[in-house]
């Protein structure tokens, strides 16, 4: 029981999940939602998010045993008929959940859970596996405005098209951390399709071109305050992640970024917020 416990733990990639909850809740509050709608709102990207993470590594199971790679639907730990229904529950718990929150904070949920079936399915294993990301990850402060305000301010486009850029740089680390890995599978990737060097020199590009625009326009409207400043510690953390990435500590690297761009991202919000302009 605690083998199979712990294959289900792994199977719904945790991080990248509760990161995407934790910075969905956050905003809500920003946005003036109350703990509890908030965290409706976090507990629905989580379980969105675990149900495309399993999808993922049912799709990718036969690739994991070529490269070699120690997961659950690999070693034995979860039979893929689990796996299937652990996906299919979250994923409809998830939009369940969204829908609770209106019909907008559900539409844009579904946008979203569709385009990470998208990857899953079609793009992860292509050059163009940074597009679901590009596409997804400005639709996480959109998922929480919506939610937890009924309206969308403008600021709030603005971060999403800045995540635009910060989901193909995420995109980027992301598949630089799994590229030895997709070589013995002959897995086709963006890190594999652009080479290691000019796939850091690229995402190091457009992390920094976000940390820029984030922490300038934080600074210019909002000034010194506590937003300001968790903006600018955002902006610090992402700039160690991509550092490690230059160093090849490239698995903790796209960690790092990932906590970054979303701090980052609270922070700007709230600096805004802090000055009437949300």
């Amino acid at each position: 029981m605690n083998r199979m416990l712990s294959g289900v733990v792994r199977l719904v990639h945790p991080f990248p999940s509760a990161l995407d909850a934790a910075v969905t809740f956050a905003l809500a509050l920003v946005a003036g939602a109350t703990a509890g709608r908030a965290a409706l709102l976090g507990v629905a990207m989580l379980t969105i998010q675990f149900s495309i993470g399993t999808f993922n590594d049912v799709l990718d199971a036969p690739a994991d045993a070529v490269a070699g790679r120690s997961k659950p639907l690999v070693d034995g730990r979860i039979p893929a008929r689990v796996a299937l229904g652990v996906a299919a529950v979250a994923g409809t718990a998830g939009l369940i959940l969204a829908a609770l929150a209106g019909p907008a904070a559900a539409l844009v949920a579904l946008a979203g859970y569709g385009i990470g079936l998208v990857y899953d399915l079609r793009l992860k294993a292509s050059p163009w596996s940074w597009l679901p990301y590009a596409m997804g990850i400005p639709l996480l402060p959109v998922f929480a405005w919506v939610g937890a305000a009924g309206d969308l301010p403008v600021p709030i486009l603005a971060l999403a098209g800045l995540g635009v850029l910060a989901g193909t740089a995420l995109a980027i680390a992301n598949s630089l951390a799994d590229a030895e890995r997709d070589t013995a599978s002959r897995t086709a990737t963006v890190a594999r399709t652009l080479g290691r060097a000019r796939s850091i020199r690229l995402g190091a590009l457009l992390s920094f071109v976000v940390a820029g625009i984030a922490t300038t326009s934080a600074v210019v409207l909002a000034g010194s305050i506590p937003g300001t400043w968790l903006t600018c510690a955002g902006a610090a953390t992402l700039a160690a992640g991509v550092g490690m990435g230059v160093l090849g500590h490239l698995q903790r690297a796209w960690e790092v970024q990932a906590i970054g761009l979303g701090i980052l991202a609270a922070g700007w919000v709230a600096s805004l917020a802090a000055a009437r302009l949300l």
